[in-house]
């Protein structure tokens, strides 16, 4: 799968949270990982519960090709 990114944190390395486009079409998004124990939900195998900042987000989203800024 190929990752296009669509925003990154601005921390000096690749490693900062960031969104990314999948060739597929779909979001991936890479952050910091949520303590179950602070969130004890429920969340199901395989999937886990990141955290990156808002502006982030917010770049992310104005750069995806359908967004229509509302």
């Amino acid at each position: 799968m190929e990752l296009v990114p669509l925003a990154q944190s601005s921390c000096g390395t690749s490693t900062c949270p960031g969104v990314f486009e999948a060739s597929d079409g779909s979001v991936v998004v890479q952050g910091y990982v949520v303590p179950t124990q602070r969130y004890a939900d429920g969340v199901p195998d395989g999937e886990a519960r990141v955290q990156i900042p808002r502006d982030l987000l917010i770049r992310a989203a104005r750069s995806l090709p359908d967004w229509d800024g509302q």
